[in-house]
């Protein structure tokens, strides 16, 4: 076992503290990973907070990791000690059922094993990327191209392949409308993915207030949602919505923005329930719909998607003494777009 540093959620409703954790022993088809940078998702602070459910406290949150190999098992063959490598939102599943077969392992029949706060295959909980090192099983482990930064790439791991994900598979792409809803950490990123896909894309925001980064960013209209008159102008409009935000919205008046059989995606995940009126689907065949991450197939041709085409999300890099005042930001949508800790800080 290796004890390293960490910064953990002691509980709901304390701040997070530094903390030692244990991690595992290298087994034969383990890499030990060196941490550099781990991201900080809105879906950390929901989970620290509870708004999920009871979570296993003391708790170290990160599912946006990247790092260097400084060991790997016996077994491993396609890693080695110094490559630069990622790991994402989960580090585990049972390999053997439909979805895990199908390069689906994010649905895994048995439940896939998250990064943190969850119950490894070994019977231990996970811990995440708000610390020095970590070991994962190399099925698990992805490589991050040498031509995206290191420290900006950290979010592709949640935010680009949960945005990724659903706008390839919705068919984002020349002569495709397609609107994002929200222009924050996982906003920013669908904007960039969908007009690197060749869609032409529609920001949906609350107000205007960053309708000049959305437009740099490679939107081609951008929209206040607070504005009752942009529903009446858009009405019968996208082929595609992205719902980003964690937070309530009026379903019905989002799916009246669709075309005939357009189809809502929700990526956001708020703590409250969403209800919608079914004729809001019937009256024009729409669908709506949900995603989560995606495979680590397709996680990986999403990080080589991005060095393609030059795209890593707009990053604040902070010390890990700065991740509580970081959540509140988050909370307060002070942030554009994503914290990134630097792992040194840790040490």
């Amino acid at each position: 076992m290796r004890t390293v540093n960490a910064y953990a959620a002691p509980s709901s409703t304390a701040p997070l503290e530094p903390v030692t954790i244990t991690r595992r022993d290298v087994g034969p088809h383990d890499v030990l990973i060196e941490i550099a940078y781990a991201g900080i998702c809105h879906s950390d602070i929901h989970t620290v907070n509870g708004d999920w459910g009871p979570q296993p406290y003391p708790l170290v949150p990160g599912h946006e990791i990247v790092g260097t190999v400084a060991e790997v098992g016996p077994e491993v063959t396609g890693h080695r000690v110094g490559d630069r490598v990622g790991v994402g939102c989960m580090v585990n599943s049972c390999g053997q059922c439909t979805n895990c077969r199908s390069n689906d392992e994010q649905y895994c029949l048995e439940g896939m094993v998250p990064t943190y706060g969850g119950g490894d295959r070994d019977g231990t909980i996970t811990q995440g990327g708000y610390s020095t090192h970590v070991v994962v099983d190399a099925g698990f482990v992805l490589r991050v191209p040498e031509s995206l930064d290191v420290a900006a790439a950290a979010p592709l791991l949640c935010a680009g392949i949960t945005t990724y994900s659903p706008l390839r598979r919705w068919g984002a792409g020349p002569g495709r409308k397609v609107a994002v809803v929200g222009l924050g950490g996982l906003g920013h990123m669908a904007v960039k993915i969908a007009h690197a896909l060749g869609a032409e894309v529609t920001v949906l925001s609350q107000s205007l207030k960053k309708q000049e980064d959305g437009l740099r960013l490679g939107a081609d209209h951008y929209f206040a949602t607070g504005d009752p008159a942009t529903f009446e102008q858009l009405a019968g409009t996208f082929d595609l919505i992205l719902n980003t935000v964690s937070a309530s919205i009026d379903v019905d008046a989002y799916l009246s923005l669709l075309a005939v059989d357009g189809t809502l995606v929700n990526v956001g995940a708020p703590a409250e329930s969403l209800s919608l009126n079914v004729f809001s689907l019937i009256g024009a065949r729409r669908s709506y719909a949900g995603s989560m991450i995606g495979g680590i197939a397709e996680t990986q041709e999403m990080l080589d998607f991005c060095a393609e085409h030059g795209i890593v999300p707009a990053t604040e890099l902070i010390g890990a003494d700065q991740i509580n005042d970081a959540y509140r930001r988050v909370l307060a949508s002070d942030v554009r777009y994503r914290f990134v800790i630097d792992a040194a800080t840790l040490a």
